[in-house]
């Protein structure tokens, strides 16, 4: 379903610092590395799915630049700005990250990611601290994607907000977090005897403390392909999915009374 975790590829590649994105308080952190292309790849086909596009956009400066509408609009409160082409810096995205987040209302909604019906999408940075979000917004025309705004709203008016709010302290407070987990947890993965089967079993609380992955603390990253999530939802479906490197994690929550979220279950079906 995620063709970012499970695509193959073969290139020639040198490892560089990533470039800075657009100056603001939203930048995700640079002290990673990035494979950058250093062969140019082909323009991808205008039936392109979301994540096929954003891959190339992402590592291909190329083709990014032909993929940015200029001048770009850039939104940050009342004031409205524009970037032109000779300005615009390559943008790797959360590329730089090994790592890259997706809520969802239920599982149902994750199969607009394999929809070549949808025609508008987002990446989103979520700022718990500064209680802001930067939005890239883009948009499918004659079939290929291009990137068409980017504009930074305050948390509020994310019908996310909550939960992204409620994540954000789960994600550094360990005290706070093994409150949030059932117990037992709810424990879904691959079964090492047979890549295409499962096992469903529950994890204690220490388990799951050994088995979680790190959670990114600074910048909440989501992917938007226009999922429905509704402020008043009782349940959140959080996908961290790696960055070519077959990384797989399911995190199901439920509302809590109060307004808090639980984690209920947990699936790792990374290869």
């Amino acid at each position: 379903m995620f063709l970012f975790s499970c695509r193959e590829r073969v290139t020639t590649a040198s490892v560089q610092l990533t470039e800075e994105l657009i100056s603001d308080s939203l930048v995700v952190p640079s002290d990673s590395l990035i494979v950058e292309l250093t062969e140019p790849v082909e323009e991808v086909q205008e039936d392109e799915l979301f994540d096929d596009f954003v891959y190339y956009f992402s590592t291909d400066k190329a083709l990014q630049r032909k993929r940015v509408r200029f001048p770009l609009m850039v939104v940050n409160g009342n004031e409205v700005d524009s970037v032109q082409s000779k300005g615009w810096k390559h943008d790797y995205l959360f590329y730089k990250d090994s790592f890259y987040m997706l809520v969802f209302d239920k599982d149902e909604d994750m199969e607009l990611i394999g929809d070549l019906a949808v025609d508008t999408a987002g990446i989103e940075w979520i700022n718990i601290v500064e209680k802001e979000i930067k939005r890239y917004s883009f948009k499918r025309d004659k079939g290929a994607w291009y990137l068409m705004s980017i504009v930074k709203r305050p948390l509020e008016s994310s019908d996310n907000a909550n939960f992204f709010t409620f994540f954000h302290r789960f994600s550094t407070d360990e005290a706070y977090q093994s409150k949030m987990v059932r117990k037992p947890l709810k424990f879904v993965t691959t079964d090492p005897d047979d890549d295409f089967s499962v096992l469903e079993t529950t994890l204690e609380l220490d388990q799951w403390m050994a088995f979680k992955p790190e959670f990114s603390t600074a910048v909440i990253t989501n992917i938007d392909y226009g999922q429905r999530n509704k402020a008043g939802s009782a349940t959140k479906v959080l996908a961290l999915k790696g960055v070519d490197n077959g990384f797989s994690n399911l995190f199901y929550f439920r509302r809590k009374s109060g307004g808090d979220w639980e984690l209920y279950k947990f699936e790792d079906t990374s290869m």
